[in-house]
């Protein structure tokens, strides 16, 4: 019977996660009862509260979260979570520590499931994996950013990358060794001036974390509108420091194939919006055409990230982009849009312990011959400025 009910507050369309969440709780609550009284009866102590709350714990993670997987991300020193198929699980924590976890399931096909069931109820918007939509990006209600790919891969796998520094401020880098005082100070000003500034970088070397850091400088009251593939900036999450914000978020095509949102239709809707400042979570495409668009036409103080290897590689990043745009932007164009939009180029790296700095930081002067003209007026070698 109490099976029955918690498969119901599963499957039942309520349309609350919350208050699913909270039957299965009260369920929860008569299934021990029902098992103390059982144990009562055959003159079996009653489990012990430690024990109900990990049972509790464990049936709720399976119904409302990632199953097995949440008992690692219990963890606050866990930084990723890399899972290559049901039985081969890797851990990342703070420090460079890497270890192998145990198997999170016993079949890649639970695997599979338990991603389905992640991705149709965790995210703002349901979204689809399987063998026509076989990759995933989604986050999480903690904030980490899960990927997933399946079909195109030997065996389903997970990614789980979690920011572990949301509410995090310049002051608080200086403090982590991002950057010293001075370039705090020089950030600060740059983006209370509303200097547009780019923040580029490899994979999972801090570019978001930066991010956020710049926009904790800016006025409380600025309207921002960010735009992302999957929320990971979360701004309304501190309505203290930003009282004025919109996040949008792109969404994938139905079943039947329509219906998709791409980072480019937001772009051009959130001009329409009256921002302050325009954010772009990650420019990975042809709204890199709009962003720039906008950025020299009024919204001065825009922020976006980047991937890129240094900070002189960006622009080159950038007008690749523009060119496969269905403008198809020449290169000469792109660097004259940039020089008339962006200040600043922030380059964050990741070293070998796994802590993260700030690399150099270039000033956009202009154009010429073609190419955008820029000057480096930060940059980091082995530890020592200049």
């Amino acid at each position: 019977m109490v099976t029955q009910k918690l498969e119901q507050a599963e499957t039942n369309q309520l349309g609350n996660r919350l208050e699913q969440k909270a039957l299965a709780e009260q369920f929860l609550l008569e299934a021990f009862d029902v098992v103390a009284a059982e144990r009562v009866r055959a003159f079996l102590p009653p489990l012990a509260h430690a024990d109900e709350a990990r049972i509790a714990d464990e049936v709720l993670a399976t119904l409302f979260g990632l199953g097995p997987l949440e008992r690692l991300l219990a963890d606050e020193s866990v930084e990723n979570v890399s899972v290559n198929g049901c039985d081969t699980v890797w851990v990342h924590h703070a420090g460079g520590i890497k270890r192998r976890a145990e198997p999170i399931v016993e079949t890649d096909d639970e695997l599979v499931t338990l991603i389905r069931k992640a991705a149709a109820h965790l995210g703002r918007n349901e979204r689809r994996f399987d063998i026509a939509n076989p990759f995933l990006d989604l986050q999480l209600p903690d904030g980490s950013r899960l990927n997933a790919v399946m079909a195109v891969s030997e065996r389903p796998a997970i990614s789980i990358r979690r920011h572990r520094h949301e509410r995090v401020t310049l002051e608080d880098l200086c403090g982590l060794g991002t950057m010293d005082d001075l370039l705090r100070d020089f950030l600060e000003a740059a983006v209370r001036a509303r200097k547009s500034i780019i923040v580029c970088g490899g994979t999972n070397a801090g570019k978001t974390t930066l991010l956020r850091a710049l926009l904790n400088a800016c006025d409380p009251d600025e309207r921002l509108i960010t735009i992302e593939d999957r929320l990971e900036l979360c701004l309304t999450a501190d309505q203290e420091q930003h009282r004025d914000v919109i996040e949008l978020e792109t969404r994938t095509a139905n079943i039947e194939g329509t219906g998709e949102i791409t980072m480019q239709q937001l772009v051009r809707n959130a001009l329409a919006m009256a921002p302050d400042r325009l954010i772009v979570g990650e420019v990975r495409g042809p709204e890199v055409v709009d962003m720039l668009a906008a950025l020299s036409t009024g919204n001065d103080g825009s922020m976006c990230t980047i991937h890129a290897n240094s900070s002189q590689a960006a622009f080159s990043k950038i007008a690749t982009y523009a060119l496969r745009s269905a403008e198809h932007i020449p290169v000469e164009a792109t660097s004259r849009m940039i020089a008339e939009s962006i200040n600043l180029v922030v380059h964050v790296v990741k070293d070998r312990e796994g802590r993260r700095r700030v690399g150099s930081v270039r000033e956009v002067t202009g154009h010429s011959a073609g190419e955008v003209s820029s000057v480096e007026v930060f940059a980091t070698q082995q530890g020592t400025q200049k």
